[in-house]
């Protein structure tokens, strides 16, 4: 599962949402303004209170930070093959 927490006036974390949609990759967004038992889940998760945090199957990336979520978004896609599953996205579509 792709978690992404984020704010609503954050640059960032709407660039992070233009390039999960660009790589077709699903993911639930929890605007942790509006949601504070999601805030402390992702300062308890990171120790940080700045967003966008994305969470890819358990880990977490704060900020965004284009190859580490590229890397863990192709490890996630080949694990989904290996195991028959349909991905959230085309391993093409995302470079290293």
């Amino acid at each position: 599962m792709v978690k992404l927490f984020t704010t609503l006036g954050c640059p960032y974390c709407f660039t992070l949402k233009e390039f999960l949609k660009e790589h077709k990759v699903k993911f639930k967004e929890i605007d942790v303004s509006h949601d504070e038992k999601a805030q402390e889940e992702m300062i308890k998760k990171t120790g940080k209170m700045e967003v966008p945090v994305i969470e890819i199957d358990g880990k977490m990336i704060v900020g965004f930070d284009k190859e580490k979520i590229s890397k863990l978004l192709k490890t996630r896609a080949r694990q989904s093959r290996a195991k028959g599953g349909e991905e959230d996205l085309s391993s093409s579509t995302i470079k290293e």
